[in-house]
């Protein structure tokens, strides 16, 4: 078992790629007719980045994250602007190591903690001891199932 480490970039936003889009949606069930042509496009950069500025892509190594469906080799969009939230993944910087995990307050406790999705790990305690930062918040996981 690998915990998990990230490989941060930044976003490009620049450049501009529209790529066409089904607009009526794809179905998982039965299939519906198929579309002749699609008229509308999209553009990843203006879906996923909301704050240029501070977004960032990870690259995910590790796989303490595998029960959240988030997997070795995912990108995941950090939006370093956001605050975190009861709930939220976080790319946190915990006493050296960056991490992904996800975010839990427990005031009554006085610390806060990041939470595993993999029963391998445990939650990592973060106390006023701890060199931590939440370094931003994950938006969005990209993953290529075909290589």
């Amino acid at each position: 078992m690998k915990e998990i480490k990230l490989h941060i970039y930044s976003a490009d936003t620049d450049t501009i790629l529209a790529l066409p889009y089904a607009n009526e949606g794809i179905r998982a069930g039965f299939p519906s007719p198929a579309q002749d042509y699609m008229t509308e496009s999209i553009d990843l950069n203006k879906e996923l980045i909301h704050n240029k500025e501070t977004t960032f892509y990870a690259k995910v190594e590790g796989d303490s994250m595998i029960d959240a469906g988030i997997y070795n080799g995912d990108y995941v969009v950090i939006d370093k602007s956001l605050e975190a939230n009861d709930g939220d993944y976080i790319a946190a910087y915990v006493d050296g190591e960056f991490t992904l995990k996800q975010f839990k307050r427990d005031p009554k406790n006085n610390c806060a903690w990041l939470i595993p999705h993999n029963l391998e790990y445990k939650p990592i305690k973060i106390t006023e001891e701890n060199d931590f930062i939440v370094w931003g918040v994950v938006t969005n996981i990209i993953r290529r199932l075909k290589k």
